[in-house]
């Protein structure tokens, strides 16, 4: 994909060393932001995509809202250390995160009710692959060490330039890789519950 293929192959031994740095990954065709209201309408729900981890922070991940049928929705560019809020409606949701491969997430949202969710990196063949990890009830202690350490970034102009130009891509890898995923294990298969959201 332009963009985020073109930002290198990364090898196993590239990707412990940036394991070990921690570091903020390159923000590109998103805007930085100090601040943003995540504050839902009563007939709205936020959720924030976050990538905490500073794994393979040269490899930008794309997160998507991905409805049956239809194509799928940017909902933003999260380089590592970054954050971005995402407003929908309440009810049945399937997100998709875009790096070499693609994986999915159902959310299942409540209205005026605000859900984490986590972009994580894994190992892939020739560079990073992502995951999205639903933030449940049990493990919202971690919150605020997650919050503190990733920035704000919104959509711009280029991202939905970004988002055309790579639209084929992010089609084919997501008819590749949900048939894989919907034949998981239901328990295997992350959801955003609706007792998650605060």
């Amino acid at each position: 994909m332009k963009g985020i293929a073109r930002l290198g192959a990364l090898s196993l031994v590239g990707l412990g060393t940036i394991a070990a740095s921690g570091c903020a990954g390159r923000v590109t065709n998103m805007h930085p932001v100090a601040m943003v209201n995540t504050a839902p309408a009563p007939n709205e729900s936020v959720i924030v995509f976050m990538r905490p981890s500073g794994v393979a922070f040269a490899i930008q991940s794309a997160v998507f809202e991905a409805p049956d049928g239809q194509p799928a929705r940017l909902v933003g560019i999260v380089a590592a250390k970054k954050k971005v809020a995402f407003r929908t409606t309440p009810g049945d949701h399937m997100f998709m995160v875009i790096g070499e491969s693609a994986d999915f997430m159902q959310a299942r949202l409540e209205p005026g009710k605000v859900y984490y969710a986590l972009v994580t990196p894994r190992m892939g063949v020739w560079k990073a692959r992502f995951s999205l990890a639903p933030v449940h009830v049990m493990n919202r202690n971690e919150l605020p060490e997650w919050q503190s350490g990733t920035e704000w970034v919104e959509m711009d102009q280029t991202s939905g330039q970004w988002a055309a130009e790579n639209a084929a891509d992010v089609e084919q890898k997501r008819a590749k890789y949900l048939p894989e995923w919907l034949g998981k294990a239901p328990l295997d298969r992350p959801v955003l519950a609706p007792e998650d959201g605060q």
